[in-house]
């Protein structure tokens, strides 16, 4: 979280904008939250340059909710799916009470450490899934595909972290907690003409035109992780937008990954052209295997939080989200080479 929307959200639990309430505390119908409402969508649409027939949207549930909303609001009779991870391979499994779900390819034949390539895409399907960036596995797919049907993409990990074309999606969704503001609210951007056109009930909570007709908030919304979500979004476009957001990522990841690529004690799990830009996994190499504990113990010492891999796949893993300033990266370069001149 950027240290700004951190205290600007601090002093609105305090007081909000002249109330003298909470933000915890206003009703979601007064003038002023409304007022940040607006704006947390005026935002999205500037950064993002999101087209005017696009809806965005702010709800709850998590990332998680949209694996069942999405083939509820969109799949008729057939959908696609990509499985390049473990929440794409949730995101699979729920779309089969809907219909036919295809999977098109996956790479979970090698622990999911590449995005597969050269599948074809049914151009029967009435939409094709995919996970953008996989925080496990440190892989992401980092332009925006062509795809003969609807395009439907989980940007939870990576949405924010560069610019994007949101015309060649035609739903796009994610939780807020990894670059636009803190867990409870979960964004959608969806194409509105896609709307209404399954035949089967949609319920009235998971039916996307409902929280487009009452504006996110049919029923009380998320409040405080929109707000924080408004002060982060301030933070990004202060930064300079999402073009400068980019070259600060691909530096910050460019500075880990020479040093793993460097060092003889690390190896990258992820394919060379599939690196994400967020999650950047590794592990020791087999003469270092066991060197591995001490290692995250070394590391912890020197002031690293959370650098230790996903329990499935072992290692360290190092999220360097877009509020991760450099310095944090250098530091964690600094402990590895600290750690190599200690074993030569």
């Amino acid at each position: 979280m950027p240290k700004e929307a951190i205290a600007a959200s601090i002093e609105a639990l305090k007081e909000f904008s002249g109330t003298g309430m909470s933000v915890i505390e206003v009703s979601h119908r007064t003038k002023e939250w409304e007022a940040v409402m607006n704006e947390c969508e005026a935002l999205w649409r500037e950064l993002l340059d999101i087209p005017e027939n696009y809806k965005v949207l702010f709800l709850g549930g998590g990332a998680s909710m949209q694996f069942c909303m999405v083939p509820f609001n969109l799949m008729e009779k057939k959908a696609a799916y990509l499985e390049t991870g473990v929440w794409a391979k949730k995101a699979f499994k729920e779309a089969k009470g809907f219909g036919e779900a295809v999977k098109v390819a996956s790479s979970e034949d090698k622990v999911y450490s590449y995005i597969p390539k050269g599948y074809e895409i049914p151009k029967d399907a009435d939409y094709f899934h995919i996970t953008t960036n996989n925080t496990i596995y440190g892989t992401e797919i980092k332009h925006d595909m062509d795809s003969p049907v609807t395009l439907v993409a989980d940007m939870s990990s990576d949405i924010m972290s560069r610019p994007m074309d949101v015309k060649k999606y035609g739903l796009i969704y994610g939780g807020a907690q990894k670059n636009v503001g803190t867990a409870g609210v979960t964004f959608v951007i969806v194409r509105e003409d896609l709307l209404g056109k399954v035949t089967r009930h949609i319920p009235t909570m998971l039916d996307y035109r409902t929280h487009i007709a009452e504006g996110s908030m049919f029923n009380t919304p998320p409040v405080f992780p929109i707000f924080v979500m408004t002060e982060t979004l301030k933070w990004v476009k202060n930064f300079g937008g999402l073009k400068a957001m980019q070259k600060h990522n691909e530096e910050k990841a460019a500075l880990l990954y020479n040093e793993i690529d460097r060092n003889p004690m690390f190896v990258g799990t992820a394919a060379l052209e599939d690196r994400s830009l967020m999650n950047i996994c590794f592990v020791m190499t087999e003469q270092y295997k066991d060197k591995e504990d001490d290692f995250m113990k070394f590391a912890k010492e020197r002031g690293m939080v959370g650098i230790k891999g996903h329990r499935s796949v072992g290692g360290f893993r190092a999220s360097t989200y877009n509020a991760c300033p450099k310095e944090s990266v250098q530091a964690l370069v600094d402990c590895m080479q600290e750690f190599e001149k200690m074993h030569k």
